[in-house]
């Protein structure tokens, strides 16, 4: 893969080899049904593994089980012999098999039925479920394969139908139940609830059989889940042939140029599509997980484009793969891989925990999943028969992925993360209660399973609405209408938007309502099998999206426009000038345009839109900086907001315009643009929150920057503002300038945004290097979590114990958004090293004066309303988090600020202002603050 490539542009930053594992077997249970263990010997297993025999008998014994292997660990065995066991004796007794997914229930339907064990009646109970089959499936089956969405919608809804089923329900299967985090693992949770309460109305207990990717306390995670007390079955013994872990970073492209001039690299997408179409010219047969429905179209279509140049033939055996195809060509696509007719797919994490793919060489993943679990659930799937395999991991253009090509023991030696659900979450409870109590009359014993006091506060709210009603037995349903069909438990706000033909009124596959406005709005193009079209309508109201079919030479982004509004405080540290916080936020957006763009990266026009605004209440961590803090080194002259301001001086105590966020679904970033317009004018920054001098918020900057400013002794004076501008500083006296600030003889070791270098430890700007020889500050926590190491070195000196000092930020006024901004963007980047999220989960807001803090603020929320758990985990990591942030940016080597350091592909504001010295100068400041005052 890398031959023909100049040594100065390979792109591997790093190559581990992972040793083999050989297996350890344990004898068959005594208590196995000879029926049962005939059949798996047949099908080649001669003995079970260790893990696997363990798992089992716990299941068969009657204790709650989660069984956490590595991928390809046959964690299928552990409740597949219990329950067939159970089956094939004769029992009266019934099975649920869930999973997160269709494909993988089709999967391991599949696998059961292929055993064919006599008294075994297993079948399929899901969307794509016939109607005229679904009668037999409930009065025969004894094994039926679903997932939450229709145990949700279909089956607890209707349980009544299901009586005879729920009265000999013996076993529950929650297959790959680590995907059960955040909102959606939340609503699951609860939907156990209701599950195992509805079962003991027909006077069963189920056993919960519980299968895991490798994660962190699983016993605690798996009795969370479902309410019940598990034992957890960890050990491994099961063989791991080899494996070689490639870190890939694309190079950079010298012929183009980013948003404002920054650096960018080949896409990840692009170098994943030449990867696979060179595994498929050798053989091998590789999956390639891309991050997006749209990028696995192109990875498939760039892959095939390139071996039809070498051999037409090969061509035919490389497809894309992805949810929202219907139901027919998910199973064409599925068997041609199963097959081997197929050689290379290019796949969103649809296959991650979908079809159990035997055989394959070779995997590529075109950006980091977002979670460590996922990471090593996607690589799993080469070699899973125990021979070598090889996986290429390739970065994105982003702040994590830069981080982990260059720090490889952050991604290889890092301990999995803790799943983060959240049960007791009002916006999650609400509707999950309102199911609960139409399935059956809710008891006051039964609150404690629903989660006690905040349950019952729930409960008193809903039937304020009217929806039920309180009498001394209990809480009863009152409305004739069922709300189950209401209730999306994935966290997409509702019913999916069907996109469909104008012309031949053909459905070609569906999209998140919470995504609907950013994939499928008027204008936009949308990619489905290799085929292009372009949006008509779109109408949210009907859920339906119509299309032309088209193949421009133009991609389209959209733009975006956020308001962040303070609910409550519920933890709150001060530290000397600076603040963290944790509460409930209220963040509305609207997407208001968007951009056409060539495939060069090159912007063709932007095109206005009128679509409603979302809102979304959720929680948020944030962090809060004084003007004292921000402004020029103590002794060098007034703070940012005490100084003298002129014209250019666009973010001063009223002016910073409001912020905006990478929200669920796949917005983008945005700030606000502190006092610029969309022609890069400046106006009056006497409008807070962002108004622009029409009284309209700030959109996205088409051209030009904020005001240029100096710094003069200390003090900030006027500049002024042209459409085009750069923003720039000079330094007088010593002072801090438009760089950030060092001292005491430290230096930053990094490119300032313009200027020339300064020497002797005062500030500097431009772009020189600083003086070399001085400490490099506040990095020591910015090492791998939970690893022990040493901090992560960047070769710029070592750590520093104390951080920037205290009101050495430096920053004159007009840098203070840009400096927020770029630092909002890199945390959003690197929250996904300390929590269960990745950038889509969470977003951000970033303001030089809100006025709910009535300070320089930076926020991070949750995607999801009433929150997931990231916040909490970003709150109690706040050091490592931000250390890591700093780190990231620093080691980048663009000189002010590209997409693996501050930029976002994303952002709602065109990545405008953005100044990458002045973030580093803000992370300095909070952290030798937060470490000074203890933290």
């Amino acid at each position: 893969m890398t031959a023909g490539i100049p040594s100065r542009e390979h792109p591997v930053t790093h190559v581990a080899d992972l040793p083999g594992r050989p297996a350890r077997y344990a004898e068959w249970p005594l208590w196995a049904d000879p029926a049962v263990v005939a059949a798996l010997r047949d099908c080649g297993v001669s003995a079970p593994w260790a893990h696997q025999a363990e798992a089992a008998s716990h299941a068969y014994e009657g204790r709650h089980v989660v069984v956490s292997t590595g991928t390809a660990s046959g964690k299928s065995l552990a409740y597949q012999l219990p329950v067939l066991s159970r089956l094939a004796a004769g029992e009266k007794a019934n099975a649920l098999y869930l999973s997160p997914t269709k494909a993988l229930g089709a999967d391991q339907l599949r696998s059961v039925s292929s055993l064919d064990v006599p008294g075994v009646r297993a079948a399929s109970f899901d969307g794509d479920t016939p109607m005229a089959e679904r009668d037999w499936v409930r009065a025969h089956a004894n094994w039926v394969f679903t997932n939450p969405d229709m145990l949700h919608r279909g089956i607890l809804s209707a349980h009544g139908r299901w009586a005879t089923f729920f009265r000999r329900l013996r076993y529950v299967v929650v297959d790959e139940c680590h995907s059960y985090r955040g909102v959606f693992g939340s609503h699951v949770a609860l939907l156990l609830r209701r599950l195992r309460r509805v079962a003991e109305h027909y006077g069963a207990s189920p056993v919960f059989v519980l299968a895991s990717a490798t994660t962190a306390s699983p016993a605690s995670f798996a009795s969370r889940l479902t309410g019940v007390s598990c034992v957890a079955v960890t050990e491994d013994a099961s063989p791991r042939g080899a494996r070689t872990v490639a870190l890939w970073e694309p190079p950079l492209l010298e012929e183009l140029t980013g948003e404002n001039g920054a650096p960018v690299r080949r896409p990840a997408g692009a170098e994943a599509s030449r990867i696979l179409a060179d595994l498929v010219v050798e053989g091998a047969r590789s999956l390639a997980f891309i991050r997006s429905r749209r990028g696995a179209e192109l990875a498939a279509l760039g892959a095939r484009r390139i071996l039809s140049e070498v051999d037409p033939a090969l061509a035919e055996t490389v497809a894309a793969y992805r949810s929202g195809y219907l139901p027919e060509e998910r199973r064409a696509l599925e068997a041609a891989l199963l097959s081997g007719r197929l050689l290379g797919v290019a796949t969103t994490n649809a296959l991650e925990l979908g079809v159990d793919i035997a055989g394959l060489d070779a995997v590529v993943l075109a950006g980091y999943p977002g979670t460590l679990a996922s990471f090593w659930q996607q690589a799993g799937r080469a070699g899973r028969s125990g021979d070598s395999a090889l996986v290429v991991f390739v970065a994105r253009d982003d702040p994590l992925d830069t981080y982990l090509v260059h720090h490889p023991a952050a991604l290889l030696s890092r301990p999995v993360e803790t799943a983060v659900l959240d049960p007791t979450n009002p916006y999650v409870l609400a509707p999950q209660l309102a199911c609960a109590v139409a399935e059956l009359p809710l008891t006051v014993p039964e609150l404690e399973v629903f989660g006690g006091a905040a349950a019952q506060e729930v409960l008193a709210e809903l039937a304020e609405q009217k929806l039920l009603r309180r009498r001394s037995s209990g809480w009863y349903w009152t409305s004739r209408d069922r709300p189950h069909a209401e209730v999306g438990i994935r966290g997409t706000g509702g019913e999916q938007i069907a996109v469909v033909e104008s012309d031949s009124g053909r459905m070609l596959g569906t999209v998140d309502p919470g995504s609907a406005c950013f994939a499928v709005h008027p204008g936009a193009v949308y990619l489905h099998q290799g085929s292009s079209y372009v949006v008509d309508e779109l109408d949210l109201e009907t859920g339906l999206a119509l299309v032309h079919a088209e193949n421009p030479d133009w991609t389209t982004t959209p733009r975006e426009v956020v308001d962040i509004s303070v609910l409550s405080t519920q933890e709150k540290q001060d530290y000397g000038g600076v603040s963290v916080c944790l509460g409930e936020v209220a963040v509305t957006s609207q997407v208001v345009g968007y951009l056409r763009r060539r495939p060069s990266g090159e912007v063709l026009d932007h095109t206005p839109l009128d679509l409603p605004e979302q809102s979304l209440h959720t929680r948020a961590v944030w962090y809060t900086v004084s003007s004292e803090l921000l402004g020029p080194a103590a002794g060098g002259g007034k703070g940012w907001r005490g100084g003298a301001r002129g014209a250019g001086d666009a973010s001063s105590s009223a002016g910073a315009g409001a912020g905006g966020a990478d929200v669920a679904g796949g917005s983008g970033d945005a700030l606000g643009s502190a006092g610029v317009d969309c022609s890069g004018v400046a106006v009056s920054p006497s409008a807070a929150g962002g108004l622009n001098a029409a009284g309209a918020r700030s959109e996205s900057i088409a051209a030009g920057d904020s005001a240029a400013s100096a710094t003069v002794g200390g003090s900030s004076s006027a500049g002024s503002a042209t459409a085009g501008d750069s923003a720039a500083s000079a330094a007088a006296g010593g002072s801090s300038s438009a760089a950030s600030a060092t001292v005491g003889g430290s230096a930053s070791h990094f490119r300032a945004a313009a200027g020339s270098a300064a020497a002797g430890g005062s500030g500097f700007s431009g772009d020189g290097e600083a003086g070399t020889g001085g400490h490099r500050v506040g990095t020591e926590s910015a090492g791998p979590v939970g690893t022990g190491e040493e901090p992560l070195a960047s070769g710029r000196g070592p750590a520093h114990e104390g951080g920037r000092a205290p009101g050495g930020a430096g920053l004159v006024p007009a840098r203070v958004p840009g400096a927020l901004h770029a630092a909002e963007h890199a945390a959003i980047g690197l929250l996904p090293l300390f929590a269960t999220c990745d950038r889509w989960d969470i977003g951000g807001v970033s303001t030089a004066w809100h006025e709910d803090t009535g300070e320089a603020t930076v926020f991070v929320h949750d995607g999801h309303p009433g929150g997931a758990g990231f916040a909490e985990r970003g709150y109690a990591a706040i050091v490592p988090w931000l250390a890591a942030t700093r780190e990231a940016i620093v080691s980048c080597e663009c000189p002010t600020g590209c997409p693996s350091c501050v930029q976002s592909p994303k952002c709602g504001n065109g990545n405008d202002p953005l100044d990458k010295a002045g973030a580093v100068a803000v992370l300095d400041t909070v952290l030798g603050a937060l470490r000074q005052h203890g933290a």
